[in-house]
This record gives structure tokens, C-alpha cells and sequence, in this order.
């Protein structure tokens, strides 16, 4: 048997305005009640397996959690910017409905062109993909044979995961991933990766 890294990547838990979609991107935004619970039954989920480390995103809607299951399996997590989600410049904290009356011509853009267009002062799915890619690969390559925990937000596990199964970045909204999911990635030494659980 090949020997490969076990990624449990999982989606930050529910946050505060949820309930109308919005692009919070960057900002940090907390997490509601549900969205702490979330994180209590992701803890149950991973205690028996044999996670030796966590990495996560340095905004506190991943951090609070990564805090409360490293604590449970007695490790310490590693806080990466670089996990940040999606850096949505203007539009950032402002719900879809509002960018569209506000930005109709903006809003179009991206819709045709997900992958390449940039809202003003923010970045687009290339960029995102280029400072999320090499961190998961140095990840993968120091945990060789290990099982290792990530948690990250919706459109960087998207990314990753479009990654693992060698599709396009266009396919991002084909990929569901909703707070507190868990995704496992498990990744060969001889460069083939295996999604084997998404949005669980």
C-alpha cells in the first residue's frame, strides 16, 4: 500500500448573518451559537483518529474551533494566513442582493468569468489558489504517512478540493461546502490524491 498524508479538512461553523447570502471574505466575522455547536460535534467526529496536527485560517471563525477540537486531541494549532478565505476587496460583508443593485455590472462580470475577474481591491480565484497551494503541499510533504486536520472556509476548501480531483477552478460552485462539513483528502506520495469524504 502506498503511503499517503490524511487531510480532514473541514469548513469553519455557522456565522453571523447567515441567514441572507453575503461575501464575507476576509472579514472577521463571528461565529453564532449553532456555529460553536458545530464545531463541538466535528470534535466528536475526529477524537478517535490519529491527528498529529491542525492548521488553520488566522480569522477567529476557524481559530475558535481549531481551538476546541486541538484541544480535545492534545495538539496545538498552527495559524496560517495564508487560509485566509477569499479576499473579496469591495464587496466584503455586503450581501449578494445589495452588490447587485450596487455593482449589477461587477456582479455580471464575475458570474461570467469566476476564475480571472477581481473585484476592485480584492483578489480572484488565481491568486486565492496561489497563496493556498503551496501552504497544503508543504503541509502534505512534512506529514508524510500522517493524518492531519485543516480548517479553512468555503471557497478555499473549494479550491483545494478542485485541486485534489484535477478540475478546473471554473467548477468552484460545483462543489458544495457547508458550515461545520468535513472533507478527507488523502494524498500519495506518488502525486495522486483521493477525495474520500466531501462536504460529510
Amino acid at each position: 500500500m502506498t503511503p499517503h498524508t490524511r487531510i480532514y479538512l473541514i469548513r469553519h461553523g455557522q456565522v453571523a448573518g447567515f441567514d441572507e447570502p453575503r461575501y464575507n471574505g476576509q472579514t472577521d466575522v463571528a461565529l453564532t451559537d449553532y456555529g460553536v455547536e458545530q464545531y463541538h460535534h466535528l470534535k466528536e467526529r475526529l477524537i478517535d483518529k490519529n491527528i498529529s496536527a491542525c492548521y488553520t485560517s488566522d480569522l477567529s471563525r476557524c481559530t475558535t474551533g481549531a481551538a476546541i477540537i486541538c484541544q480535545a486531541l492534545g495538539i496545538e494549532p498552527a495559524v496560517h494566513r495564508e487560509l485566509r478565505e477569499l479576499n473579496i476587496g469591495v464587496w466584503e460583508g455586503l450581501a449578494w442582493q445589495e452588490i447587485k443593485t450596487t455593482w449589477p455590472e461587477g456582479w455580471q462580470a464575475r458570474m461570467s468569468d469566476l476564475v480571472n475577474y477581481r473585484v476592485p481591491q480584492g483578489e480572484n480565484l488565481l491568486d486565492v489558489e496561489a497563496r493556498v497551494m503551496p501552504v497544503l503541499t508543504d503541509i502534505v510533504e512534512r506529514h508524510k504517512g500522517e493524518e492531519v486536520l485543516v480548517v479553512a472556509h468555503g471557497g478555499v476548501n473549494r479550491i483545494v478540493l478542485l485541486n485534489a480531483i484535477g478540475a478546473p477552478l471554473a467548477g468552484m460552485f460545483n462543489i458544495e461546502q457547508n458550515y461545520g462539513c468535513l472533507n478527507i483528502i488523502d494524498y500519495y506520495t506518488d502525486g495522486r490524491a483521493t477525495v474520500k469524504l466531501l462536504n460529510g
